[in-house]
């Protein structure tokens, strides 16, 4: 059970990175690597997975695929760099 789980976490790693890469609006902000993206994605979800197991318990793999997910979408979350124009720094 534990190696579905590991592989559904991949593939939803790599899943919401792809889309991520794909569908997000320049509006929201730009990715500051597209390699580094397809990279954190499936990271995540593992690290994730693992968190999940972990915590919940074998038995429980809709609730680890979950943590999966939300873990996922937190760590791209950062790889984000917002749009618009870059802020003064207060030395300049």
């Amino acid at each position: 059970m534990i190696l579905w789980e590991a592989l559904g976490s991949v593939l939803i790693g790599l899943a919401v990175s792809w889309t991520a890469l794909r569908r997000l609006p320049a509006r929201y902000g730009q990715f500051r690597s597209r390699p580094l993206a397809l990279a954190t994605g499936p990271v995540a979800a593992l690290f994730g997975a693992l968190l999940g197991h972990t915590v919940l318990g074998p038995g429980h793999t809709l609730g680890t695929l979950g943590v999966s997910l939300g873990v996922t979408v937190a760590l791209l979350s950062l790889l984000l760099r917002p749009a618009g124009r870059p802020r003064r720094s207060a030395t300049a």
